[in-house]
């Protein structure tokens, strides 16, 4: 599954430099100063073009911040694509792609980065870049849920979803502790600590599905009867 597309405005060949610069000059200021404290004047200076050539290329600052959310989801998407792991063992697939996952994460956070702290605010209307984090989220979703389904391949599908859910909220909350704790944060032993957990747990689900239920004997009860039954017996 992949994130709905934009509505992008035509350009020409020349403008795809521009187009480029532009993002990732957005990229750069909304990383240090986030959704709000990114402005076109910041973006402008920083890309060296005028403001003129930015609402070219973009209607406003939330539309420019859905590309920058985008083009950083689809990097990260891409750099944990690893196709050679449909030949190695499900165990083994899970630890690589969340190594992958995180090596990702350290060099292109900003989906994760912008969209968490839009996904978390509540504002009269909602902005279009708040929507495409939405969107790539549930694209990342789908690839857990896929890898979830190689290690429980008989699994209830609710049983698969729990666990995949379960999986993306560990890795907010591990891409949080880095943020906050920078380097004292391993991201990749803790990515690795994260993969061997769901490991365990989906070995667990496994067992629990594939365990025969036990079916309760009946048993008949017997009324006492009542003292005007004793009398007439």
């Amino acid at each position: 599954m992949t994130p709905a597309k934009r509505q992008e405005r035509p350009r020409r060949s020349d403008g795809e430099e521009s187009y480029r610069r532009i993002r990732d000059a957005a990229t750069d200021v909304a990383a240090q100063r986030g959704y709000d404290g990114t402005s076109i004047a910041l973006v402008s200076a920083a890309s060296g073009l005028p403001a003129s050539s930015i609402y070219h290329h973009f209607r406003d600052k939330d539309e420019l911040i859905s590309a920058v959310i985008e083009h950083s989801f689809t990097r990260w998407r891409a750099a944990i694509d690893l196709p050679e792991l449909s030949a190695v063992d499900a165990n083994e697939r899970v630890m690589a792609l969340g190594e992958a996952a995180a090596k990702a994460l350290l060099d292109t956070p900003e989906f994760l980065r912008l969209g968490l702290m839009l996904a978390l605010e509540r504002r009269p209307e909602e902005p279009s870049a708040r929507r495409m984090f939405l969107d790539v989220r549930q694209a990342g979703f789908q690839v857990v849920v896929d890898t979830v389904s190689s290690l429980l391949p008989d699994a209830d599908p609710h049983a698969v979803s729990a666990l995949a859910t379960y999986a993306l909220a560990g890795a907010d909350g591990l891409f949080i502790a880095h943020e906050i704790g920078g380097d004292s944060v391993d991201l990749l032993k803790m990515f690795s600590l994260h993969a061997r957990a769901i490991l365990s747990l989906a070995a667990t689900l496994d067992a629990e599905t594939s365990r025969p239920r036990r079916s309760r004997p009946k048993t008949t009860r017997t009324r006492k009867a009542t003292p005007r039954q004793a009398v007439a017996e």
